[in-house]
């Protein structure tokens, strides 16, 4: 079926967080393009799913279907060819949840993380809430574009001694969907120093045309054995509020760690959660591939709008997501200065980069 994604929902009444911009930006007259979250109706399998699910009067404690582990199987073969056994598949109730009990599963108290920077901030949280400490791999601009200092990031595990590394693959807010040779190094560097990578890869469908996402764990057998691989149907099919998530753990023993960490603190989805993941997964490509058309048209639309009306921002080029990271810099604004600016003046909400760590000031992340 055809998805018409140019009608206008109307969200107020229905709780949303995105839209909350008085609460959120301190203004009714701001338009809300921060966070990751899609004004889109969903895919029509997955609310005749939802719908025939809610027909029965009960609602008790649920067990993960077998056909649920078997759609990620499934899935994750069509995708990438990577095969998956069930017993790998931990069923989690959202993605960062489970990137917190991999950093409490796979380093000690006081011990370090390495993270790249700037990064999606709940990743600093991950880290600083649970008694960690943070080893800043700082990623390089280079032509608009960001990539890895290969060296830093060896010598957070050499001389700082990082146990384990968490990985936006594809990257949050830059949008880069890191090659396969990038991420090569990157787990040579990670897996051969004896860390865990902590991949979290909950964009990896939401790729423009021209680009691939390679699932870490997918190259070999020892970067699979030395990892945790973290995705959702969420930002993809745009069903965040049911915090359904998924994460790959080949290795036994990381795995039986895993569960301890998040043993008595993280159960599984609601029965709905589970329902929607797979309901999306078996029947949401048709919807998808019509998302990412839209999303890759609203892409070039903005890209020409800051070259041909606003050229002192010069906006990142995705690769990946459906997020451009703005850089701001030539405004010569404060942090303050800068969010005062889009809010007060533009009218338009965004993330503000100091946010997302260090590397981010003076940019600000756009949801199109």
């Amino acid at each position: 079926m055809s998805y018409d994604f140019d009608k206008i929902y109307d969200r107020n009444g229905t709780l949303s967080s995105k839209w909350a911009v008085e609460e959120v930006f301190g203004s009714t007259d701001v338009l809300p393009l921060w966070v990751a979250d899609m004004d889109f109706p969903v895919a029509e399998p997955v609310l005749k799913i939802l719908k025939e699910r809610l027909k029965h009067p009960i609602f008790g404690y649920t067990r993960v279907s077998p056909s649920l582990y078997e759609s990620v199987r499934n899935r994750l073969y069509l995708k990438y060819g990577w095969e998956v056994e069930e017993d790998w598949i931990v069923i989690t109730p959202g993605v960062m949840p489970a990137v917190n009990a991999a950093v409490c599963a796979y380093t000690s108290l006081g011990g370090r993380v390495a993270i790249q920077s700037p990064v999606y901030p709940p990743f600093w949280s991950s880290i600083s809430a649970n008694a960690r400490k943070a080893s800043v791999n700082r990623l390089k601009l280079v032509k608009g574009r960001y990539t890895v200092d290969f060296d830093d990031l060896g010598s957070k595990f050499a001389d700082e001694k990082a146990e384990c590394m968490i990985l936006c693959s594809p990257h949050n807010p830059g949008g880069r969907v890191w090659t396969k040779d990038e991420l090569v190094k990157m787990g040579e560097i990670v897996v051969g120093s004896g860390g865990v990578m902590i991949s979290d890869e909950i964009h990896g469908e939401l790729i423009l045309k021209g680009y691939n996402h390679v699932p870490f764990a997918s190259i070999s057998n020892e970067f699979a054995m030395s990892s945790v691989t973290c995705f959702a149907p969420s930002k993809t099919f745009n069903i965040p509020g049911f915090h359904a998530s998924v994460a790959i753990i080949p290795n036994k023993e990381l795995r039986r760690r895993f569960d301890d960490a998040r043993g008595g603190i993280m159960g599984s989805p609601g029965l709905l959660g589970l329902a929607a993941m797979e309901a999306a997964f078996r029947y949401g490509d048709e919807w998808l591939e019509q998302v990412l058309d839209y999303i890759k048209k609203n892409v070039d639309y903005a890209l020409a709008f800051f070259q041909e009306r606003i050229p002192e921002i010069k906006p990142m080029e995705p690769e990946g997501t459906y997020l451009i990271w703005l850089d701001c810099t030539k405004l010569e604004l404060s942090a303050e200065e800068l969010k005062a600016f889009f809010i007060e003046e533009a009218k338009v909400g965004l993330n503000d980069g100091s946010a997302f760590g260090a590397g981010g000031e003076g940019f600000m992340r756009l949801n199109v």
